[in-house]
């Protein structure tokens, strides 16, 4: 029986034409990660929403040093984060860890996670900086402009008046206005609130304070 001819050259083509069998980059990873940058960094102990990812091979899922916010299932999961860990992990978090606290619904495109994984390695190997292009980083607190130091805050019925250090009460409506803490090294000074937009208007705004004890102390219940 005469057996079938096989073009090699062709099949060879074929197969590196195909998205899901192409090389993983870490360029188009880079890019990917733009999703990923809203809750999680790249730097060491830099702590979001999400844990840092910097040297997350090797290392078991839930053991990040300083990050405390992790579920219970991902902590008694016992998943080291590998390649193969990583590639699960990014299709489906809650298929793979059922309970994990973790939003995100999955990426389907294997490219894409072979990318994201390669960019990762990269990271972690040195190979390519932490921040990505497009990705702005969240802001010293402790720079900003004088004018947007808080000096006092005044609530009176439904509004709060917050004066800067322009010395000019501004009034926001009370739902409009979000009061918060940083206590990184990029947060507030001590005793000196900040406040910086939210979205919106110009109607909205966030006071942001070091620690929640300065909270209470520089609201002052007054109409008069």
């Amino acid at each position: 029986m005469t057996k079938p001819h096989i073009n090699t050259a062709l099949v060879l083509f074929l197969l590196a034409s195909t998205p899901a069998l192409a090389a993983s980059d870490a360029t188009r990873g880079a890019e990917v990660f733009r999703t990923c940058a809203g809750c999680h960094s790249l730097n060491m102990g830099d702590h979001r929403t999400g844990p840092s990812l910097a040297n997350i091979f090797g290392r078991r899922a839930g053991t990040a040093e300083g990050f405390h916010r992790y579920s219970a299932a991902l902590e008694k999961s016992g998943v080291v984060w590998s390649d193969k860990t990583l590639d699960d992990w990014l299709r489906n978090p809650a298929a793979m860890i059922p309970g994990n606290a973790m939003a995100f619904r999955g990426l389907p495109d294997a490219r894409a996670r072979g990318d994201l994984t390669a960019y990762l390695r990269a990271v972690s190997a040195g190979k390519a900086p932490t921040g990505v292009p497009g990705t702005p980083p969240l802001p010293d607190l402790k720079k900003l402009d004088p004018r947007q130091r808080v000096t006092a805050i005044r609530y009176c019925l439904d509004t709060y008046y917050v004066t800067l250090g322009d010395g000019e009460p501004h009034p926001f409506w009370e739902f409009n206005l979000r009061f918060k803490t940083d206590s990184s090294a990029r947060g507030p000074l001590k005793g000196q609130p900040v406040i910086v937009g939210n979205g919106m208007v110009g109607d909205r705004a966030q006071v942001i304070f070091s620690e929640p004890v300065e909270i209470s102390a520089f609201i002052r219940s007054s109409c008069q």
